[in-house]
């Protein structure tokens, strides 16, 4: 993240507002509820770890085991049987 001078992206009018409460001190000012992105969706993370987790589940159903679905994608068995016994 980069840091910005006030004073190049600010009217005076809203910089003398902000003074009032902090001078000399970074402030973060986050984006509105509105404008957030779920975790992964912009990496394509999340896509991803849901294709894997249906490619687990049919795997599951079509006879593989627990253990060997650990064994292939480097997972715990608690996290496997999360995965499988989820809706």
């Amino acid at each position: 993240m980069a840091y910005r001078k006030a004073t190049a992206i600010l009217p005076e009018k809203l910089i003398s507002e902000i003074q009032k409460y902090v001078q000399g001190e970074t402030i973060y000012i986050p984006k509105p509820k509105n404008s957030h992105k779920n975790w992964g969706t912009c990496s394509g993370t999340r896509k991803w770890i849901h294709d894997r987790n249906t490619t687990i589940k049919n795997a599951f159903k079509n006879g593989k085991t627990i253990d060997q679905l650990a064994n292939e994608y480097y997972l715990s068995i608690e996290t496997i049987k999360k995965i499988v016994y989820s809706k």
